[in-house]
């Protein structure tokens, strides 16, 4: 049996699906990017006139897609700890991966208790952000 998982704490997903599914012990959160809850906006971006993107803050949408990640963790009763696996995926691999990989040792400082990650170059996402994660969480029985 499974358990689809909503949340306001978190960006509403861009398709018809939930942000996360709880399958016994194990919860699936679905591509989680960057995007604010309360007006969906993308932190650091900068457009231009005509609504085209010009520049974008890689840090602040790392931040922002981990607070986003937690949101969801938290929605589930779950936290940073429980992440098994995580797949990352970055548009500007060359450019973003050394401040993107900064960040996450902020986040997960000790190598013993870090999920396992993968990290991919990609060329886009479906709304105008340069990372996303998709997670794999353990939570506990019930």
């Amino acid at each position: 049996m499974s358990v689809s998982i909503q949340t306001d704490n978190a960006p509403k997903p861009v398709g018809r699906y939930p942000h996360a599914r709880r399958v016994g012990d194990l919860l699936f959160l679905s591509g989680i990017g960057p995007r604010s809850a309360a007006d969906n906006s993308i932190p650091g971006n900068v457009y231009a006139s005509d609504g085209s993107l010009l520049a974008y803050d890689i840090a602040a949408q790392c931040h922002s897609v981990f607070a986003n990640v937690r949101a969801v963790l938290e929605s589930c009763g779950a936290g940073w700890t429980d992440l098994v696996d995580v797949t990352v995926y970055l548009t500007h691999m060359s450019g973003d991966f050394q401040t993107y990989n900064a960040i996450w040792a902020e986040y997960f400082p000790d190598i013993a208790t870090a999920p396992c990650r993968t990290t991919l170059g990609i060329d886009a996402l479906p709304t105008p952000i340069a990372i996303e994660l998709k997670c794999i969480a353990r939570l506990s029985a019930g």
